[in-house]
This record gives structure tokens, C-alpha cells and sequence, in this order.
């Protein structure tokens, strides 16, 4: 079964995410500045969709129980160098 990926604005750059998996839910807490969106998708999707993609992305490298509780979307490329490229070409 396919992760559920819920995402959340909740403020000026910050989303909440759940994922749920059946029964199983993780909760993160998610920053996204407006001038890495733009570099990122470069204006291609809004941020809340950058979001669920870039979740999308972690949930085919690892479980979601060890995606962080809370952290800026750049982080993910200290962990995934090519997430910045492979998220624009899926865009």
C-alpha cells in the first residue's frame, strides 16, 4: 500500500506533513524558504506541492519513520546529493 502524504501550510514557510501508511502515522514539521522554492521548482509547482513531492522522493530512500521530525527542506540534499536534480526532473 501506497504512503498517504498529507501536507499542511501553517504559516508564512512552514508545512505540517503526515504519512500515513494503514494504520501507521509520522508527523513532521516541515520550513521552506520562498528563495530555495523558486530555486528548486523554479516556480513550476507551489511550495505545498514541492512539499509532497520532496516526500515522495524520501519515501523511495527510506522509511518514513526516519525522515526527521522537523527541518528545512534543504537538508534532504546533505542526505540525497541528487534530490535537488531529481526532484526538478520530475517536475
Amino acid at each position: 500500500m501506497a504512503a498517504k502524504i498529507e501536507v499542511e501550510k501553517v504559516g508564512d514557510s512552514e508545512f505540517q506533513v503526515r504519512v500515513v501508511e494503514g494504520k501507521n502515522l509520522t508527523s513532521h514539521r516541515v520550513t521552506l524558504k520562498a528563495a530555495d522554492c523558486e530555486r528548486i521548482a523554479g516556480g513550476k509547482v507551489e511550495p505545498a506541492e514541492l512539499v509532497r513531492k520532496s516526500f515522495e522522493f524520501l519515501l523511495e530512500n527510506e522509511p518514513k519513520e526516519s525522515i526527521l521530525g522537523k527541518f528545512d527542506l534543504t537538508v534532504i540534499g546533505r542526505y540525497f546529493p541528487n534530490f535537488e536534480s531529481e526532484i526538478r526532473r520530475r517536475l
